[in-house]
């Protein structure tokens, strides 16, 4: 496995295949655990990548080591790599042309690491490895069981990190969406075709009066937890890295996270039964998908 990755980044340093040849200073083929079950996929390089030849070595780079650690993990545990090996001049967006040039190797990549499950960062590497062009506004936080380069995985967008530099609400979501990753990392990688149904969520019970009103209560009926809902977010502004690219939010987004799921209330078969006591609030299950 070493030894393939190896063979691999020397073909992607000799690579000619687009116009980022001929202005990058150094590739930057990726780095971590070759036997890796997460993979994180960003977009490109930016400068300070350009420099060391090394992925997420910038602010959005230390941000994601924070995040990482928040569920206990390092960088050298993981696998971290870019759609494009080089550096858009100026950090513009990847062109078409670059995606397509670049996007072999990133598939040879997955095919030598096998990781369970692929961490998408922003819209670009969402977009190319999902075959979708849904905005990651819309489908952050959501795994979907795919296959890539004949290896069944999870693919799990989430915003990148450089587009919560800058903003809150962003960064939150985020670090919403990284606490779940523990749980997808222990779920069984699926089999081809499966959907990405996840583990099993446990079901709330029925909500049942006090004893003192059981006369009036109702016939029970099973409530589902529902997860909150995350609205959209505002584009930030980008890392210095890469002060032009897009770093994952889409534009025209309302900037609050907002959406609570509604607390059921319990309603009764009689009319005008007495009101029946406050009692704690059932918790709320964390929904994965």
């Amino acid at each position: 496995m070493i030894a393939a990755l190896d063979a691999l980044r020397e073909e992607v340093e000799c690579c000619s295949g687009c116009v980022l040849a001929s202005s990058r200073t150094r590739v930057v083929f990726g780095e971590g655990d070759p036997h890796a079950d997460l993979m994180f996929v960003g977009e490109a390089p930016g400068y300070h990548e350009d420099q060391q030849g090394r992925p997420f070595v910038g602010q959005a780079g230390r941000l994601l080591e924070q995040l990482l650690a928040s569920i206990g993990m390092t960088r050298e545990q993981v696998y971290i790599a870019n759609v494009l090996k080089s550096r858009p001049p100026n950090n513009r967006d990847p062109r078409p042309e670059e995606i397509e040039a670049c996007r072999p190797y990133l598939f040879r990549q997955i095919a030598i690491i096998k990781p369970k499950v692929i961490c998408t960062l922003g819209n670009f590497a969402t977009k190319l490895l999902s075959g979708d062009q849904t905005g990651i506004t819309k489908v952050h936080g959501k795994p979907r069981a795919t296959e890539i380069a004949g290896h069944p995985l999870y693919l799990y967008p989430i915003f990148h990190p450089a587009a919560a530099l800058y903003t809150p609400a962003m960064l939150t979501t985020l670090k919403e969406d990284i606490a779940r990753l523990p749980q997808l990392l222990a779920h069984a990688a699926p089999a081809p075709g499966e959907e990405a149904a996840g583990p099993p969520a446990a079901e709330r019970p029925a909500w049942r009066p006090p004893e003192h009103l059981r006369r009036y209560e109702a016939p029970a009926t099973t409530v589902d937890a529902a997860a909150p809902t995350l609205g959209d977010a505002a584009r930030p502004s980008p890392e210095p890295d890469r002060p032009t690219a897009d770093s994952g939010a889409e534009p025209d987004q309302p900037s609050a996270i907002s959406g609570a799921a509604p607390d059921p209330s319990p309603v009764s078969s009689s009319p005008d039964p007495p009101p029946a006591p406050e009692s704690p609030a059932e918790p709320e299950q964390l929904g994965l998908f």
